[in-house]
């Protein structure tokens, strides 16, 4: 199944076999440190820039009804955020497994490794990162 949207996202982890949890890590564009003209033109563009997590949060299905909601629930963090990064795992039942593969998530998306995961924008459609 292709996922383009939050919604589709919540249906396929929905029928997997086993209980699945979502991990979301939350960011916010920025310019880089000491970036050049070029990098400040595409910026003000709405292009380019780095990614800098902002909040991480896991949730299970049972908890997320829609992107709506799940924005809703950011927005009273009080950080500002541009786009969120989703990826599944089964539940594993333990708090510090989810908080490693959290931890793991944030690193991956500081270092710009972000195909393994899937981007949403405010309105829950999918976004190609790239």
């Amino acid at each position: 199944m292709t996922i383009a949207t939050f919604t589709d996202l919540l249906q396929e982890a929905r029928q997997q076999a086993k209980p699945q949890r979502l991990l979301f890590v939350f960011v916010r564009a920025e310019l880089p440190d000491f970036p050049d003209d070029e990098q400040r033109r595409r910026f003000e563009k709405g292009e380019g820039g780095v990614l800098i997590p902002v909040v991480c949060v896991d949730k299970s299905t049972d908890d997320l009804s829609s992107m709506a909601a799940l924005v809703e629930e950011s927005d009273r963090t009080g950080f500002e955020w541009d786009l969120v990064f989703a990826a599944a795992m089964d539940d594993p039942a333990d708090g510090a497994e989810i908080e490693r593969q959290l931890q793991r998530m944030a690193e991956s998306l500081q270092m710009g490794n972000i195909t393994s995961f899937i981007a949403f924008d405010r309105h829950g459609d999918a976004v190609n990162v790239g």
